[in-house]
């Protein structure tokens, strides 16, 4: 286990007040509240509509929104804008991933809330950045298809997008990293700015090696699946009882550890096969007898022998299984969480440790409305106020 420190987290102190909802938006204050922030996350009365998402977006509220505190306000109603603005005015950042026009018609635009604090720092998640296509309409579908990761990902001719929010979590990331960015610019000018990040800019960054392999060769990248490989080996391998694994044997040191332990002496002194570059040459009639030879053993027996050797492998692993990784078990990479609905469960952390330790979960995701009671106290609300409000409906 990670050894643990008394030292206080280093956004300790930080308030955030966030309008955001599906995955972008509530990863950037996710990222900021593991680091020791306090993230208020103003949801409407009837709640985020992310928490009611079935099938693949079961998952998005109690990944993205733990460490945070909930208060449900109607911001169409003049008391309940209010309210926003009185949280607003005691935090150090906003972060929001509407339309600009939702934030603009509310007053919480970047230039109206400046205006009320100058020391404020925005950030903003969108589509795009401001240019030709920021009227568009973005997920991380769509940018994925239009920004070239479809298409590297897929099979020629058959575009599929990576089996993840790519776009979403990196590109609140990104949002994350430039609050940092500018609360350290504030230290030293005393103002705060406004911060954009994108989730086709976002893209544009994740295949930019591909774009820059072009500039440098003056060839197109071919898709994942049908590239000419850096490395000989480098594959999915069909074994026994029907199994698949990954393997690589990516240096010409490797490719001697390789053969000796697979017995595979003809291999090791073929002058054909006598560096890495002459294996991807000779692919075509190599890999056919080496996935042979590999069939002949089982994924446990693979992985062992790689193991044994300090070669690269991998089981080919369901995203559920990990739940039950031993090394995340045994290093602090999962921690436990409760559900809004009252389940327990464990949850991935953010893949970085402080000091030795893996900032943690302080907060379980929050019910709808959570909080809102405790913050309007901040706030100087008294009991009668507060329920008053929860009356109209303006609070809930």
């Amino acid at each position: 286990m990670p050894s643990m420190s008394t030292s206080p987290l280093p956004y300790a102190g930080i308030r955030v007040v966030e309008f955001t909802h599906m995955v972008m938006g509530p990863t950037c204050g996710m990222v900021l509240a593991d680091l020791g922030a306090d993230v208020i996350k103003i949801e409407p009365i009837t709640g985020d509509n992310t928490r009611a998402l079935l099938g693949s977006g079961a998952g998005f509220f109690p990944m993205f929104n733990r460490n945070k505190r909930s208060i449900a306000i109607d911001l169409h109603r003049p008391e309940g804008l209010a309210l926003a603005l009185e949280l607003i005015d005691t935090a150090d950042i906003v972060s929001e991933n509407f339309k600009p026009s939702t934030m603009t018609k509310l007053g919480l635009d970047y230039a109206s809330l400046s205006a009320r604090n100058e020391r404020l720092i925005y950030v903003s998640h969108k589509g795009f950045l401001p240019g030709p296509y920021d009227h568009r309409t973005a997920l991380d579908e769509v940018v994925q298809m239009m920004g070239g990761l479809a298409y590297m990902t897929g099979r020629p001719g058959d575009p599929l997008r990576a089996g993840t929010s790519v776009n979403d979590i990196m590109g609140g990331v990104f949002g994350a990293l430039g609050a940092m960015a500018a609360l350290a610019q504030r230290a030293q000018t005393g103002r705060g700015q406004e911060v954009q990040s994108a989730l086709y800019e976002n893209n544009v960054f994740l295949v930019a090696q591909h774009m820059m392999q072009y500039a440098v060769t003056g060839k197109p990248a071919a898709p994942m699946p049908s590239r000419i490989s850096a490395w000989a080996v480098y594959d999915v391998f069909s074994v026994k009882d029907g199994e698949q694994i990954f393997l690589a044997v990516v240096t010409d040191t490797q490719w001697a550890l390789f053969c000796d332990a697979f017995g595979l002496a003809e291999l090791k002194a073929d002058p054909r096969l006598a560096t890495n570059n002459l294996r991807v040459a000779a692919r075509d009639w190599m890999m056919p007898a080496l996935r042979t030879e590999m069939a002949r053993y089982g994924a446990a027996e693979l992985s062992a022998v790689f193991e044994r050797h300090g070669l690269p492998f991998a089981p080919i692993t369901r995203p559920h299984d990990l739940l039950d990784d031993p090394h995340l078990k045994a290093t602090g990479g999962l921690a436990p969480i409760t559900l809004p609905d009252g389940r327990t469960t464990q949850t991935p952390l953010l893949p970085l440790t402080l000091g030795g330790r893996r900032p943690g979960v302080r907060l379980n995701p929050p019910g709808l409305g959570e909080h809102s009671a405790a913050l309007l106290r901040e706030l100087g609300y008294g009991d009668a106020a507060i329920a008053e409000l929860q009356r109209q409906q303006i609070v809930r």
